[in-house]
């Protein structure tokens, strides 16, 4: 099980880093790759039909036009999983991008910049077929849960008053 997270620039390597921090917590391999559908699609092409020795899932990221994470999964049967970037008009236009895809090429659409939940989304679909995964999963919502008791505990007692 190995993750590729994909950007369509350089300027968008903090996003990935964001997801790669999620992955690790959950100690998945993966990669990071710049790749364009539009600046580099004959790379891109060769990564999409190539993707499934290596990888079990895909995280495509891009800004704009963000046409990156359907002409992935226009070309492979992995999971793809699209995070739209703000890197113009908040984001809407990526969000619309990714989101509307033509039906028999579906790409699990993220939120705005959700480069974390992108990689919860991973660990998700590899954690059907680990329980190990699942485990640490359901761990980490715990987490979630535990920290968010505190806090409200917290404030009502006045903490943070």
């Amino acid at each position: 099980m190995k993750v590729a997270i994909v950007v369509g620039s350089d300027s968008d390597l903090k996003f990935a880093q964001e997801t790669s921090e999620v992955l690790k917590l959950f100690d998945l391999p993966h990669e990071i790759f710049i790749l364009s559908a539009h600046r580099t699609p004959l790379e891109t092409m060769d990564f999409a039909k190539n993707a499934e020795k290596e990888f079990s899932v895909i995280i495509a990221m891009a800004g704009k036009a963000a046409h990156l994470p359907g002409v992935i999964a226009s070309m492979t049967t992995l999971p793809v999983i699209g995070v739209p970037l703000s890197v113009s008009l908040n984001g809407l236009d990526s969000l619309l991008s990714i989101c509307q895809m033509p039906t028999g090429v579906p790409v699990a659409t993220m939120a705005v910049d959700g480069a974390k939940n992108a990689g919860l989304f991973a660990v998700q679909i590899l954690s059907l077929t680990d329980q190990k995964l699942r485990e640490k999963l359901k761990e980490y919502r715990e987490n979630l849960r535990s920290t968010v008791v505190k806090k409200n505990s917290s404030l009502r007692n006045g903490v943070n008053k």
